[in-house]
C-alpha cells in the first residue's frame, strides 16, 4: 500500500504526548521536530490531507510528505482524531496547576525556567518547590557541561532522575526547550508522560514562548 493511501481526511492531525514531548526535548532541529512543533503554533489541529501535509511538511521533496508521516505514525509522534485537539484558551498560570498534577501519580509536579525559579508548582510545599527548581538549572548546567561523555555513551537523553534501589524514578528531571527558552519539568514519583496533559502543556508553552509561524518553508 503506498503511503498516501493510508492519509484519511476525515480525520485531525495532532502530536501524541510522545510527539510532543519530542518536539521540545532538543535543540536538533530535525523536519520530524519542525513538523511537530508546526503543529504546536496553531490553534488547533488540522484535516489530514494531502493538500496539508505537502504544504506544510518540511521536506525537500514534497512527494515525500506522506512516507514522513508513516514514519512518524510507526514511531508513535502523531496521531488522527475525529474531532481537532485546541489549544488551551485559559490564562497559562491559570491552567498550569492543574495540567502538572496530572503528569505525576502522586500529584507532584513543578514547572521551573532556566534560572531556577519555579513557574507553578503542586503538590510540594514552597520550600520544596524553590529547592527542586534551583536543583533543575544546576542539572541542566552539569548536563551541558558531560554532554559529550553521555553522547560517547549513546545517551541522548538529557532528564536527570533520582532513583531508588529498585530503579523506581523518586524525582525525574525533563528539559524543555521552546524558542530561546530552556524550562525544567520536574515530577515526583511515577511520571505519567502519556497523558494528554503533556500536550496540552507543550501546546500552551509554545503558543507563549515559541515562533507562531503561518506555514514552515520546505
Amino acid at each position: 500500500m503506498l503511503a498516501h493511501e493510508l492519509i484519511d481526511e476525515s480525520l485531525y492531525l495532532a502530536p501524541t504526548p510522545a510527539g510532543a514531548y519530542f518536539s521540545v526535548s532538543g535543540t536538533e532541529e530535525t523536519p520530524a521536530r519542525q513538523f511537530l512543533q508546526f503543529l504546536l503554533t496553531q490553534k488547533q489541529g488540522f484535516v489530514l490531507s494531502p493538500e496539508n501535509l505537502q504544504k506544510y511538511m518540511p521536506v525537500k521533496n514534497a512527494q515525500d510528505a506522506p512516507a514522513m508521516l508513516v514514519h512518524m505514525q510507526k514511531l508513535g509522534w502523531v496521531q488522527g482524531l475525529k474531532k481537532p485537539l485546541e489549544v488551551p484558551s485559559d490564562r497559562l498560570d491559570t491552567i498550569l496547576p492543574d495540567l502538572l498534577s496530572q503528569l505525576s501519580a502522586s500529584g507532584k509536579a513543578l514547572l521551573a525556567d532556566e534560572q531556577g525559579f519555579y513557574i507553578s508548582s503542586c503538590g510540594f510545599p514552597h520550600e520544596t518547590a524553590e529547592e527542586l527548581a534551583g536543583l533543575s538549572a544546576s542539572l541542566a548546567t552539569l548536563h551541558d557541561r558531560y554532554r559529550g561523555v553521555l553522547n560517547n555513551l549513546g545517551e541522548s537523553s538529557s532528564a536527570w532522575g533520582l532513583v531508588d534501589a529498585m530503579g523506581n524514578s523518586q524525582v525525574g528531571f525533563w528539559p524543555i526547550f521552546i524558542g530561546e527558552h530552556r524550562f525544567g519539568l520536574v515530577i515526583g514519583g511515577l511520571p505519567q508522560l502519556n497523558r494528554s496533559a503533556l500536550i496540552s502543556l507543550v501546546w500552551a508553552l509554545m503558543m507563549r514562548y515559541g515562533r507562531v509561524e503561518a506555514q514552515i518553508e520546505a
